[in-house]
């Protein structure tokens, strides 16, 4: 007996799993899907090196203020009419500073050496990547890409634990995220202060960014005060913080100073919002976003990135149907949710693969159809048909029939 043809994606996909076909042109090599893998680990010498150039920048303005201020100094004692133990004083100051200014310089030039050590960590880690190791490379990778989830999503304990146990200090950016974690803590706790310190060491590069961080910072501290009924506070706190604004955000002042109006108790969903707490929530966000574009990092957790790789290569439209098969990633919620912004596989042939054997259902192997809509292939049928007497249990259902009741498939 014999059935009319049938789609793959209705009976066929019921009892099989239906995986890509590999295009018609070459496999590529080894040392090339090698060469291809390292271009994954921007981020791997962007951090470090972006945090590098910060720390030599901050050291070099910190000596540029000191040495300014003891010239001035100098200068100022030399053009005044001191006697000889104000005079000795005012040196003794003046050298006490500087021996202070080169503590500072060596527990900076310390940082620096163990951030170019890091640099160089990392590039020795990248060269040894070869084609003998590359298991043991990549589980070092794996470490590394959870470590950095963990990171993101504020399991600090336990990603230093990782790294530590791991010996991958250095191939992680531990200590960047504590950096941000100060900042996300307070604004968590509704303080501005970090954020704004944060925002201010980082001037020049946000600036160039177009960032409006820290002008949303000034508009939430502004809000905090008109919620405390202190108007002339905030009035002038606009003057000295938020009038500088005016040229580029002068819409969202408008609004902002419209709020001395409608106060924190008004029913008008238009100001109503600025007042809620989720605002904290979105600066947190938002200080996220901008402290991952000023270390070059992806603005996704390693992980998911990786994640989204490989299941849209799994994607298809029977994944989110009732009848998805355990044994597919995308039966789960967590990857399906993972999933849904990315587009359907593109498949322009198809395999099938027998649920039972795990073998290839073809013309030496074809498969074949129970009464309930599963499939199987003939040889799996065949050898449960002997051992049964004849009757076939579907492994899935346990709908239980005879061999001759099964229908030969024909795939168009």
């Amino acid at each position: 007996m014999s059935s009319s043809p049938m789609e793959v994606d209705s009976q066929l996909a019921n009892g099989s799993s239906v995986v890509a076909a590999a295009p018609a042109t070459a496999p590529p090599s080894k040392s090339g899907k090698l060469a291809e893998s390292l271009k994954l680990e921007h981020q791997l010498l962007r951090v470090p090196f972006e945090h590098y150039k910060k720390t030599i920048r901050s050291n070099h303005r910190a000596v540029e203020k000191e040495i300014s201020a003891v010239i001035s100094g100098v200068s100022a004692a030399a053009d005044s009419e001191l006697s000889r133990d104000e005079a000795v004083d005012q040196l003794s100051s003046l050298v006490s500073r500087l021996q202070g200014l080169k503590r500072k310089s060596e527990d900076g030039s310390r940082t620096e050496h163990l951030q170019a050590q890091k640099c160089r960590a990392r590039l020795e880690h990248l060269e040894s990547a070869e084609l003998e190791n590359m298991s043991e490379w990549n589980n070092t990778r794996m470490k590394r890409i959870l470590v950095d989830y963990m990171l993101r999503m504020s399991y600090y304990d336990t990603a230093v634990k990782l790294a530590e146990s791991s010996n991958i200090q250095d191939l992680v950016d531990i200590d960047v995220f504590l950096e941000a974690k100060k900042v996300i803590d307070a604004l968590q706790t509704k303080e501005i202060g970090p954020a704004l310190a944060w925002c201010a060491d980082n001037k020049s590069r946000l600036k160039k960014s177009k960032s409006k961080f820290e002008f949303q910072l000034r508009l939430q501290e502004f809000i905090e005060l008109v919620r405390g009924d202190n108007n002339m506070r905030a009035i002038s706190y606009a003057r000295k913080h938020l009038a500088p604004w005016g040229a580029t955000h002068m819409k969202e002042l408008q609004r902002v100073m419209a709020t001395l109006a409608f106060r924190s108790n008004t029913d008008y969903s238009f100001y109503k919002v600025l007042f809620e707490e989720k605002q904290w929530d979105i600066l947190a966000d938002q200080f996220k976003q901008e402290f991952c574009k000023l270390y070059g990092m992806t603005l996704q957790p390693l992980l998911n990135i990786y994640l989204q790789a490989g299941l849209s290569a799994l994607k298809t439209p029977f994944c989110y149907e009732d009848d998805c098969t355990k044994e597919d990633p995308l039966s789960q919620e967590a990857f399906r949710k993972l999933a849904q912004p990315l587009p359907y596989s593109k498949q322009h042939h198809s395999k099938l693969v027998c649920y039972i054997t795990k073998e290839l259902m073809d013309t030496e192997n074809p498969p074949l159809v129970l009464p309930n809509g599963y499939v199987y292939s003939t040889k799996a049928l065949e050898d449960m048909a002997k051992q049964n007497n004849g009757e076939i249990t579907c492994p899935r259902t346990g709908f239980v029939c005879d061999y001759t009741e099964v229908l030969k498939a024909y795939i168009s």
